[in-house]
């Protein structure tokens, strides 16, 4: 994917569960866009020579349910430490995080996600593959990229536009 889908997650996430001022929003939704995007943190292992069919390689353990259900714990344990809602905030960045490697297994190209980690290695696709796969590096920086860009914005429109849709005077912010 582009990453656009993934940060659409993370920005309606952050409208969705938002609280506080208006001016808070903003790095809210940098924050949930992050976590949306976190488990392509396996890309650096490129430079490490961790190759993309390993289990720490690209969509390998970082794009496991375990992987996100790791992550929404300890974002649960430091919001409890922040006084905010625990439970709500440790399913929702679980949710944000298990919806990376959903939306990944739903693209033509790469090697599948590793679902199961680390119960399996074995990378998973869906029977359907609708979302153009994204070129990684600095070749997203083509025509190809572009095309791709285009495309999960017109697809994920819909969330982008929750996100950032103006709030009625008086209403939770």
């Amino acid at each position: 994917m582009a990453s656009l889908g993934h940060v659409a997650i993370g920005m309606a996430t952050a409208r969705w569960r938002g609280r506080g001022s208006r001016g808070a929003l903003a790095p809210s939704m940098l924050l949930w866009s992050l976590l949306s995007l976190s488990p392509d943190i396996d890309v650096l292992g490129f430079a490490w020579g961790i190759r993309y069919g390993d289990p720490w390689g690209h969509r390998g353990a970082t794009h496991s349910f375990v992987f996100a259900g790791a992550v929404g714990l300890c974002a649960g344990l430091l919001a409890r430490r922040a006084r905010w809602p625990a439970l709500g905030t440790a399913l929702a960045a679980a949710l944000v995080l298990a919806s990376h490697p959903l939306l990944d297994i739903l693209t033509d190209g790469g090697r599948g996600c590793a679902l199961f980690w680390p119960f399996s290695d074995a990378r998973h696709f869906a029977p359907v593959r609708p979302i153009p796969v994204a070129p990684i590096g600095f070749g997203f920086l083509s025509a190809r990229g572009l095309r791709v860009a285009l495309f999960e914005l017109a697809l994920f429109s819909p969330l982008l536009m929750y996100a950032c849709w103006p709030r009625r005077a008086g209403a939770r912010a």
